[in-house]
């Protein structure tokens, strides 16, 4: 059973950073795609950022391309989400994802993916 711990969210003033980590368990990653949303109230579950876990590729949603980086650690088990240059619009609860695949597209879509963590919170004051 595949288990996502996320952490690192929390206050920071716009043109701040913030890294959240995803901490995986319960599988080997390797086929995997791993990714970030977002959900900010009242809105719909977007897509951040996605890597396979196998090459390293990885795709951004254009509100984020050039701030935001995705990587992952293979020996700690961890996807992180790096994010710079923040902005208020970036606030929402932030929730990393798994789905087991072969392919080498990243789906933006929330139910591509089986697997969620519980969230951690990201707020940014102008």
């Amino acid at each position: 059973q595949v288990q996502l711990v996320e952490s690192g969210g929390g206050l920071v003033q716009a043109g701040g950073s913030l890294r959240l980590s995803c901490a995986a368990s319960g599988r080997t990653f390797t086929y995997y795609h791993m990714a970030w949303f977002c959900q900010a109230p009242g809105k719909e579950r977007q897509f951040v950022a996605g890597i396979r876990w196998s090459r390293g590729n990885t795709y951004y949603t254009d509100s984020v391309k050039d701030r935001f980086t995705i990587s992952r650690d293979s020996a700690e088990n961890t996807v992180y989400l790096q994010m710079n240059s923040l902005k208020p619009e970036d606030t929402a609860v932030y929730f990393c994802a798994a789905r087991a695949s072969f392919s080498i597209v990243i789906p933006t879509t929330s139910s591509a993916y089986d697997n969620w963590g519980q969230g951690t919170q990201v707020t940014v004051s102008s």
